[in-house]
């Protein structure tokens, strides 16, 4: 039976292991019914059961290399994938495993994988899924350094990629080749909140046995669940909403167990792109608020996108959650809530943005996202500098378009920053 918590729709966002690994740890799943629970009760609980030696409230900090065998015969069965328990922290690590757990079953996924970054996540799901000839169908807006990884991957490895308008079905549909093996999707886009069907595309992708792959960064597993809608994988910077306070680099996967097991003992043994234990630490702790926070950055960001709209200086608001955004019933029907991002655009284009981005003072000029602090930055010329200029007007990225990150400070005080950095665009 649901929860109350779990029955609110987007008005009311929804409240809501023993460490096992060798090759392959147990889900998530195999612990816990994650799905009778609360989203911030899985934050908190899932994934660790208390230390039973010292009876520690908070999971410890593993923080070793490697792990000691009973006997040659255990330490065989465990390379052997035979066996449950640790063999060396780049394979796994029981602080690790923690965080694993507790995405894994936020997004309704068997299992999960950390990563030393959101990039090092993205770069091990792409090189494990494709090979040289394949083709990637993504979302016609990219993350800056996503773009530069593909054109990389085409370029050197001849793994072709192409940029899709997925707002229209029959353009999805005629983008699809022989050779395509994964649909890649960010949405909202950064940074231009345009928002993809995931029921669509996932549909889709099924009928042509084609993966698909959900970058989730913006919306964080508490407000959007792209396996519910039928995709495979869902990848995060865990940088952002996961850990919430601006002091690690990390990264997640999500999805089947025997996909996660692949991308375990191939991208992420070989090339080496591992999480750290304290790193684990930090996003744990960061998860355990993720349910306050997202309330509150999302509460913070309806209400600087109204203000900002009604602003004499301002030209255009992008923001999922005006009533007037152009795909605002999708938003609801497909998230728990609109999130803390937004973007917007000032009359007197880049050099009146440039303005206000100069005197700010409680925002910061900062790239990144999903921090407790505002964040304000320039996307043509910061995180999407790498993309070309035509394809970034293509991605609907102008040179005078702004994103916000809309941090958890007192809404009132963001909006007279704004309001007497706005006096000099």
């Amino acid at each position: 039976m649901k929860t109350h918590e779990t029955q609110h729709q987007h008005n009311h966002l929804p409240d809501d292991p023993a460490p096992a690994h060798s090759a392959r740890p147990h889900s998530a799943a195999e612990h816990h019914p994650a799905a009778s629970k609360g989203l911030s009760t899985i934050a908190i609980h899932e994934g660790y059961e208390g230390d039973p030696l010292t009876g520690s409230l908070t999971p410890p900090i593993y923080q070793t290399s490697t792990f000691v065998f009973p006997s040659v015969e255990a330490g065989t069965k465990r390379f052997a994938g035979e066996e449950a328990g640790y063999i060396y922290s780049r394979l796994g690590n029981p602080t690790v495993s923690v965080l694993e757990q507790k995405v894994a079953a936020l997004e309704k996924a068997e299992a999960g994988l950390a990563f030393a970054s959101g990039m090092a996540a993205i770069s091990a799901v792409i090189i494990g899924l494709v090979k040289t000839g394949d083709h990637i169908l993504c979302s016609r807006g990219l993350y800056g350094s996503t773009y530069a990884f593909l054109t990389l991957m085409q370029n050197r490895f001849g793994v072709e990629f192409t940029l899709c308008d997925m707002t229209d079905e029959q353009t999805v549909r005629n983008s699809i080749r022989p050779n395509t093996k994964v649909i890649y999707v960010e949405t909202p886009i950064n940074p231009t909140l345009e928002l993809v069907d995931l029921r669509m595309v996932s549909e889709i992708a099924k009928e042509h046995q084609i993966l698909t792959v959900v970058d989730n960064t913006f919306l964080s597993p508490y407000l959007q669940r792209p396996i519910e809608h039928g995709c495979d994988i869902v990848i995060h910077s865990a940088t952002k909403y996961i850990g919430g306070h601006g002091d690690v680099i990390a990264g997640i996967a999500v999805g089947p167990q025997a996909m996660i097991d692949m991308l375990r003992m191939t991208t992420l043994k070989d090339i080496g792109g591992v999480l750290s234990p304290f790193d684990a630490y930090l996003l744990i702790r960061g998860l355990k608020t993720i349910g306050v926070r997202m309330h509150q950055h999302s509460k913070n960001a309806l209400q600087i996108a109204e203000y900002l709209q009604q602003h004499p200086k301002v030209s255009a608001v992008y923001y999922p959650g005006l009533p007037d955004y152009p795909q605002h019933e999708l938003a609801k029907r497909q998230t728990d809530g609109f999130g803390g991002l937004l973007s917007f655009e000032l009359k007197g284009g880049l050099e009146a943005g440039k303005r206000v981005m100069n005197q700010v003072q409680l925002c910061k000029l900062a790239v990144s996202l999903g921090d407790v602090d505002t964040l304000i930055q320039h996307p043509a010329s910061m995180t999407h500098s790498v993309v070309p200029a035509e394809e970034r007007l293509k991605m609907g990225i102008s040179d005078g378009l702004i994103r916000l990150s809309v941090g958890l400070e007192n809404v009132e005080d963001i909006v007279l920053d704004l309001e007497q950095a706005l006096q000099h665009a």
